[in-house]
């Protein structure tokens, strides 16, 4: 009798520290979970935050200035990892409209001394962070693949040259400047039947690369970045104004501090280093 009592005690007792140590399995993987989850938590947490803390800049620029612009961009945001640079390319005309009906913009970026000056003088550009940043040069391309002989302005109005690509001359000032060239050709009037408008020189190009112009008026940058078209003139520098580019911090920015180290940093000789490479070329 004494012996079975002592057995039960005994199994009793295994039972009670088999219940104990389970617990302790669950508590211990509880917190092992709980640590994990806190520790997933945190990295979340910390990415959130590295992501909260950058700055976002959004840059208006003239559509000439895409590819030069995007990798001066690469270049800047591994030097600045706490900056986020967003363009927004377009005709300067249209992106002067835009910056004066209050659309965001931290920097502006114009492909003509025209479309920044109202900016100034409405004092939407802030005071003394505006200048001239580069100068350009119109050329009139045509398909690399044409057969067509145009070497001179006068040569669009042969009879094989079915169309000619412009920008919109209100709105884009590569397109201005070739009416002005043009104009002073005695071309405007002849052409009217030929020309084919585009929002932007980016257009222009598409159209003379796919053939949907004979030839196209560009920034020499333009045709530069091509393999689809090529350069069949210069036009004469003396036919239109100089082609200026002038730069100018928005006076709305909610960055002030980074917009200026941006405006600061596109006037450093890494950028114009840039700019060169892709052909524009520097005021002296």
């Amino acid at each position: 009798m004494y012996a079975k009592i002592k057995t039960n005690a005994v199994l009793c007792f295994l039972l009670a520290m088999m219940l104990v140590l389970a617990a302790c399995g669950n508590q211990t993987e509880t917190k092992t979970d709980a640590s994990a989850n806190n520790a997933a938590g945190s990295d979340k947490t910390a990415s959130a935050n590295a992501t909260a803390d950058k700055v976002g800049l959004t840059i208006s620029a003239a559509a000439s200035m895409t590819d030069a612009l995007n990798e001066i961009k690469q270049a800047y945001e591994t030097e600045h990892p706490n900056i986020e640079l967003s363009f927004n390319f377009g005709g300067s005309g249209a992106l002067q409209k835009q910056i004066e009906q209050g659309a965001p913009a931290d920097l502006f970026l114009s492909a003509a001394v025209k479309n920044m000056k109202p900016l100034v003088e409405q004092k939407l550009i802030e005071e003394g962070k505006e200048k001239t940043l580069l100068k350009n040069e119109l050329v009139a391309i045509v398909p690399a693949d044409t057969q067509a002989s145009i070497a001179a302005i006068d040569d669009l109005n042969k009879v094989e040259v079915k169309k000619v690509a412009i920008g919109i001359p209100e709105s884009v000032p590569a397109g201005n400047y070739a009416k002005e060239a043009l104009t002073n050709s005695k071309l405007w009037e002849p052409l009217q039947p030929k020309m084919v408008q585009a929002k932007d020189v980016r257009q222009v190009l598409q159209y003379v690369e796919t053939g949907n112009a004979d030839a196209g008026f560009v920034y020499k940058t333009d045709a530069l970045t091509s393999s689809k078209a090529k350069i069949a003139f210069t036009v004469d520098p003396a036919s239109y104004s100089p082609v200026e580019y002038p730069i100018g911090i928005v006076k709305a920015t909610k960055h002030a501090q980074e917009a200026e180290d941006f405006y600061n940093y596109l006037q450093s000789k890494a950028s114009l280093d840039v700019f060169i490479k892709y052909g524009f070329s520097v005021p002296e």
